[in-house]
């Protein structure tokens, strides 16, 4: 927690005290029927981005009720989303800070989209490969095994409209929704609710690796080979189709594997 006598500068422990408004921010004005949403949002996303790092204290509710042109109930809201959120703690007479990385909540849905906007884009795209290297291939597997008839369809559809997608979102919708369907044919209760936290992370993902793909038709044929594995229910060979586009996916971003 920080101290109360702290000044402007950066101490030792590399805290940042008394933290200014980043420059562009000044005169904002957020309206809506949602206000404290989208001032954590702002908020937020300042904090993951960078400009409020850990230890740092932010400016206090007047000041930002002023920079949004906002009440200050709809700043104490605000703040207490991002404080639910694990990105910061407050205390009477000190105010709200920052708190450190690791008490984030990755997985929740705004957090996630805030950190994919991150300055350290390619760590944060490695360690959603590293979260599909774990989940998806076994995933594939039990789908292979338990997938019903509806669930097959839903794969199959979501694969039909990559194919066929006209623009890079059309894609990369259909890219997540493939992907989503398969955690949902595995018939494990915990992995739906999971895949439905980090959607937003996989489309972020989605997003990056169809910009940079050389060739889609090969991207196409990647997933045409797991739809197929899944389809003939050969959960070794799914199990190693997923494990090749993770592959291929980590060759487009770069990742040191």
């Amino acid at each position: 927690m920080p101290d109360n006598g702290a000044d402007t500068t950066t101490r030792k422990t590399g805290r940042v005290e008394n933290a200014s408004i980043p420059r562009g921010l000044e005169g904002s004005r957020i309206a809506g029927s949602s206000v404290h949403t989208s001032i954590a949002q702002e908020i937020g996303l300042l904090i993951v981005q960078g400009e409020y790092p850990p230890g740092s204290i932010l400016p206090n509710e007047a000041k930002w009720s002023e920079i949004f042109g906002v009440s200050r109930s709809a700043v104490r809201e605000a703040i207490k989303m991002l404080m639910a959120k694990g990105l910061l703690a407050s205390r009477p007479k000190v105010g709200s800070w920052v708190e450190p990385k690791e008490r984030w909540n990755l997985l929740d849905r705004d957090v996630l989209s805030w950190y994919s906007s991150a300055p350290d884009r390619q760590a944060f795209l490695a360690t959603v490969q590293e979260f599909r290297y774990i989940i998806e291939p076994e995933a594939a597997a039990f789908a292979a095994i338990r997938r019903n008839d509806d669930q097959m369809d839903e794969i199959s559809k979501a694969l039909k409209e990559m194919g066929e997608a006209s623009t890079l979102s059309e894609r990369t919708r259909a890219d997540t929704r493939f992907h989503m369907a398969i955690l949902k044919a595995s018939g494990n209760d915990l992995l739906v609710p999971l895949g439905a936290m980090i959607e937003s992370a996989l489309n972020n993902l989605f997003v990056h690796v169809t910009r940079e793909v050389n060739s889609l038709r090969h991207a196409q044929k990647m997933h045409e080979a797991i739809e197929q594995k899944i389809r003939l229910k050969q959960p070794n060979a799914a199990r190693l189709a997923v494990r090749k586009l993770l592959a291929n996916t980590d060759d487009v971003i770069g990742r040191k594997k």
